[in-house]
């Protein structure tokens, strides 16, 4: 059969398949089950339902939902889980039954969750987005997209519903951790470095898997910062801002994209044919498959309600350019009888299904289905991984104050006590979408400081102090103790988006682990953990008010998904570090910073307020926002692009090659960027552009570009960027990109507050 025949190009493989293909058949490859309910464990053997078993023979099955996901709510634990060499003998399997067993023999499109590593047990845990956008390093986090990439195709699992690329306008948001930053040219590199690392130089590499953009789109701009909330924005800023990355990220060759939840100007996301057709495939000739979101048609019906019922949802899914659902349970349940009924066109449907068969092709599936349990074995969770996972979680640590040079603590005197409840707790570290740990995998922020004293155990103290949420105090006194016999306190404080994994809990008064009939969770952050403040929860600030009173040197270590508002501590804290989730070897990674073995070099992706009054408070704003409330001034505690070093970089002497270009001319701007501190260290070179008159309204600063450059004390280095049509450019009249003649003012520094400027005008040609 030519589908079968590799030697013929793709489109003729996939007509000559759909050719032979029943409705019934068609449907099925347009559907996404649940994958971790298609199989059992028996005596140490995978055996397949019948439920699935069935539902192959019949009408065969296009894809698998988190087949190796292990969490909470798959419920596989690390006792009922499958190891890396079982997960991938588990889907060699499936695939075996579905080759073997279906009329057509189609291999399933195994479809995996690795927003921060590949979410099955054993895979290494890297930090989250938010961290990684910190990092401003985006060679490294496509190396880490590599990494991804290998251990989730190793275990066959073909497509990865990565990157994140919303754009995050209110960090209450829950799963603003899931997101780089509030700046789109930044997540649009960031993008754009994910589809190279996760997607290689070919899809049918045995190291490569098939990327899914989400959430398209708007999906950080919601009402509230309430997950999936109306989103209220016009079609100019949506082009600019939540699209860029998106476009970016289309260009590079991504393969998926997945709609989001939300609405736009009262059209659900899932089922907006404007966004999904005209713009995504006519405009940006995208050629790839569109996934919807788990539950989205349901919600179409129930939740946005704007079908009248789940076959009118599923109809105007797939008409508006779905071509898969997660889940499957609206297309399973409605697509054949609306076909039937005429309804449907299934031409419609052949549509949808060409696509999704297209990339079962170019992923190499039906030459290469199965996979070597012995690289499983091999390549998840390796010691290149962990290492990887560890420079990353230091390069994305932001020093947000250092008074006095309080850091880097001396390794050689001292007592250290380490205090507080994201102190020993790794589930805290290691943000949402995350599977089971055995506790040996993750390095804690005491685990990390008393690597670095091993010689000397009796100079760390430890203590809880309380718990993320609760409001007991009953470890204040112990705490206070410990911190009392110490000359510095490391207090880590902050959030969790850790699910309930069966840990128990811990004794406050001791700091053991504690098991206990009651469930008790920390989560304040997280997918669906939306928050009205930005504020510590529970007790922990008046803890660090308690330790304060002791008058000891006071180092605040932040560990959570989204950025803190504490004016207190802000002020009377003497050195400062947001870590955000840093993953599994983020103790080892905070301990390297807080010692001076690695100079900290992140720098903020979100702008941290003051109080959430502010909110928002994005840097890009347009000029007319206004500069105060009644209160305070509307600029945030910590800038965008803000972030401290162990040594000063110096900036001067910026130079423009040409003063005066036309519209389709170019130019260079350079700055001078010397180390003039005496270590070592890396400095983020920032480039924004502002349009100082426009016909239509503009931010007064954009981002247009970065170099993350490295400088020994004393050497200097000249750095340039490019400035043209992409830098000058904006969505003008009729929504189309435009390079308006008039003066634009070029700025280079190490924030988006601390820079030097240069003038260009642009001229008519």
């Amino acid at each position: 059969m030519t589908y079968k025949d590799a030697s013929k190009p793709i489109d003729e493989r996939v007509e000559n398949l759909l050719g032979l293909m029943t409705l019934k058949e068609k449907i099925g490859q347009l559907i996404q089950p649940f994958g971790w309910e298609t199989y059992e464990v028996k005596d140490g053997k995978v055996v397949l339902t019948e439920q699935f078993q069935q539902q192959v023979k019949d009408s065969g099955v296009g894809s698998l939902y988190g087949t190796l996901r292990a969490d909470p709510w798959t419920g596989v634990t690390l006792e009922t889980g499958l190891s890396p060499r079982e997960g991938a003998v588990a889907v060699n399997e499936i695939q075996r039954f579905a080759i073997e067993e279906s009329r057509l023999g189609i291999p399933i499109l195994i479809g995996e969750e690795c927003s921060h590593g590949h979410m099955a047990i054993g895979a290494t845990v890297f930090p989250v987005p938010l961290s990684i956008g910190s990092t401003w390093n985006v060679d490294l986090y496509r190396e880490m997209c590599r990494a991804v990439a290998l251990e989730t195709r190793s275990q066959g699992g073909a497509v990865t519903y990565s990157p994140v690329l919303d754009v995050v306008r209110d960090p209450r948001w829950g799963r603003t951790e899931e997101c780089f930053g509030e700046d789109p040219y930044l997540i649009g590199e960031f993008a754009v470095a994910s589809v190279e690392g996760l997607q290689g130089e070919r899809l049918d590499s045995d190291h490569s898997v098939a990327a899914t953009l989400k959430h398209f789109v708007g999906y950080g701009s919601s009402e509230g910062g309430r997950n999936a909330g109306p989103v209220h924005m016009g079609m100019r800023e949506l082009l600019e801002v939540d699209m860029y990355p998106f476009k970016k990220a289309v260009e590079a060759g991504a393969a998926s994209i997945m709609p989001a939840y939300n609405e736009i100007d009262g059209v659900p996301c899932t089922v907006n044919s404007e966004l999904l057709e005209d713009i995504v495939r006519q405009e940006w000739g995208f050629e790839g498959m569109v996934i919807t979101d788990c539950g989205a048609i349901d919600m179409v019906a129930s939740g946005h309600d704007t079908a009248e019922d789940g076959m009118d949802a599923a109809v105007q899914a797939i008409e508006a350019g779905i071509d898969m659902e997660m889940s499957g349970v609206m297309f399973g349940k409605h697509l054949l009888a609306a076909a039937a009924s005429g309804r449907l066109d299934v031409s419609v449907i052949d549509q949808a299904v060409r696509r999704v068969l297209t990339l079962k092709f170019k992923l190499g599936l039906f030459e290469k289905p199965y996979v070597d349990p012995q690289v499983a074995e091999r390549v998840i969770g390796s010691k290149e991984h962990k290492e990887l996972a560890r420079q990353l979680a230091a390069e994305g640590i932001v020093l947000l104050k250092n008074e006095h040079q309080t850091l880097p603590l001396a390794k050689d005197n001292g007592i250290i006590a380490v205090i507080g409840p994201n102190a020993n707790q790794g589930y805290n570290q290691l943000g949402d979408y995350t599977s089971p740990q055995p506790p040996s995998s993750v390095t804690t922020v005491l685990e990390g400081i008393r690597a670095k004293l091993g010689h000397e155990p009796d100079r760390v103290l430890y203590a809880p102090g309380c718990r993320i949420k609760d409001d007991s105090r009953e470890g204040f006194d112990y705490a206070l103790s410990c911190a009392e016999q110490a000359d510095t306190v490391v207090l880590v404080l902050g959030g969790s988006s850790a699910r309930d994994f069966g840990e128990g809990t811990i004794d406050l008064r001791t700091g053991a682990s504690k098991v206990t009939d009651d469930a008790y969770s920390d989560m304040d952050c997280g997918e669906g953990i939306d928050r009205m403040t930005l504020q510590l929860s529970g007790v922990q600030l008046e803890l660090a008010q308690e330790i304060h009173k002791l008058g000891k040197r006071l180092v605040v270590v932040y560990i959570n998904g989204r950025p803190v508002a504490e004016p207190w501590i802000d002020e009377h804290a003497d050195a400062i570090l947001e870590a955000w989730y840093p993953g599994q070897e983020g103790g080892h990674a905070v301990a390297d910073i807080v010692f001076g073995d690695v100079n900290p070099s992140g720098r903020l992706t979100i702008s941290v307020p003051k109080h959430v009054g502010q909110l928002p408070v994005y840097y890009n704003a347009k000029r007319s926002r206004g500069k105060r409330y009644l209160e305070e001034n509307s600029e945030p505690r910590y800038p965008f692009g803000y972030g401290l070093s162990y040594t000063q970089f110096t900036y001067s002497d910026i130079r423009i090659s040409d003063e005066v270009i036309g519209v389709n001319g170019s130019a260079v701007v350079s700055v001078q960027v010397e180390n003039s501190g005496d270590r070592e260290g890396a400095e983020v070179v920032q480039l924004y552009v502002s349009d100082v008159k426009s016909r239509y309204t503009r931010p007064a600063k954009e981002l247009k570009g970065f170099r993350k450059i490295r400088l020994q004390p004393g050497e200097k280095q000249i750095v340039e960027f490019h400035i043209g049509a992409e830098q000058l450019q904006y969505v003008g009249q009729n929504y189309k990109q435009v390079v308006e003649p008039g003066l634009f003012r070029i700025m280079i520094g190490g924030n988006v507050e601390e820079t030097l400027s240069v003038d260009l005008t642009v001229k008519e040609d």
